[in-house]
């Protein structure tokens, strides 16, 4: 009897919280669902009768089909990396990630030349490109924490070092570039929105679909993971394979997010830090969906301003990622530890 009154005021709790957990979905699901009605429609000189107007809809739509796609990619991709590694701390794109893609672009430039970047645009080079990050993340991360010395240090460590390694190498190459070529490959590096290619999008969306899937169908699993290495044997998991997979999933996130529109390094950190704190639960069937929604959110309403009240959408990337910074470092001084 003292079991069953002691249960009441839980699952009284219980029952109170779910209804507002929902209620933040909703809200999320209304806000992005507004913000891309307004990134498709608004500001169009043109009557919705005329098919120049709907011409003008399927262009914006594949500006907003990316923003979608890179934020549910960089969003669950860090909730998956912290999971894996049990620390909030650490983001793929600060374990040199990004700095792959960007040795990789600059060495095409530096050997074959500027004219060789839309020379070989197309599915065939953008899956390479794919496969190689995917291939290096999955060797990196699963050799230095999967393995049986594995050390969240150690990790941290060697990632940040070839990070470094990658940057300097593709340092040393650009300044070997002629001004023209600089420019060119300038434009490749730098995170934009609106360098996403239509042609990308199915097999981006469909490849990223595939992943959230499989997220989907061991999000319980994942659960089990955040309890910690030791407790997660116990429980009957096979955590290096278990996380060993989730690297794998991760890799093939980021890549899909930098070949569409090249490194972001912080926006992930931001929206999977957020969603932790106003989710409302730590489960990951609540906290992967709300930090998708959430990068939809943010990624879309932010568009909007600067495309049609500061208009200068350009610079939607270097705000998140110098505010991004800045969030990063008052985090881990008021953590006090990684």
């Amino acid at each position: 009897m003292a079991d069953v009154v002691a249960a009441a005021p839980a699952s009284t709790a219980v029952a109170t919280r779910a209804p507002r957990v929902w209620l933040r979905f909703v809200v999320l699901a209304v806000v992005v669902a507004a913000a891309a009605l307004m990134l498709l429609t608004w500001n169009i000189p043109l009557d919705p009768a005329q098919r120049g107007y709907w011409l003008a809809v399927e262009l914006r739509l594949t500006s907003v089909a990316t923003v979608a796609i890179v934020a549910c990619c960089q969003a669950v991709a860090t909730v998956l990396f912290h999971t894996a590694t049990g620390n909030r701390i650490l983001t793929p794109s600060i374990m040199g990630f990004d700095a792959l893609y960007v040795v990789m672009q600059t060495a095409l430039v530096f050997f074959f030349g500027g004219a060789a970047l839309s020379a070989t645009d197309g599915l065939a080079k953008v899956a390479l490109q794919s496969a190689l990050m995917v291939g290096f993340a999955t060797l990196l991360y699963g050799w230095l924490f999967a393995g049986r010395r594995g050390n969240l240090h150690i990790m941290l460590l060697i990632g940040i070092v070839l990070g470094v390694g990658f940057g300097s190498l593709a340092s040393v190459m650009q300044r070997l570039l002629t001004p023209s070529d600089f420019d060119l490959l300038s434009a490749r590096l730098f995170g934009n929105l609106s360098n996403s290619n239509p042609e990308y999008l199915p097999w981006a969306a469909g490849i990223v679909a595939v992943v959230l899937a499989i997220v989907w169908q061991r999000r319980r699993r994942l659960d089990v993971l955040t309890l910690g290495r030791g407790t997660a044997t116990n429980l009957g998991l096979a955590y290096k394979r278990e996380v060993t997979v989730l690297l794998v999933l991760v890799a093939v996130l980021i890549s899909v997010s930098t070949t569409l529109v090249g490194p972001l390094t912080f926006l992930g950190f931001i929206v999977a830090t957020l969603a932790y704190q106003l989710a409302g639960s730590s489960r990951h069937a609540v906290i992967l969906p709300f930090a998708g929604l959430l990068g939809m959110a943010t990624l879309l309403v932010g568009s909007f301003v600067m495309r049609h009240v500061f208009y200068a959408a350009g610079m939607l990337t270097v705000i998140i990622e110098f505010a991004g910074g800045l969030f990063f470092i008052v985090y881990l001084l008021r953590k006090g530890s990684l």
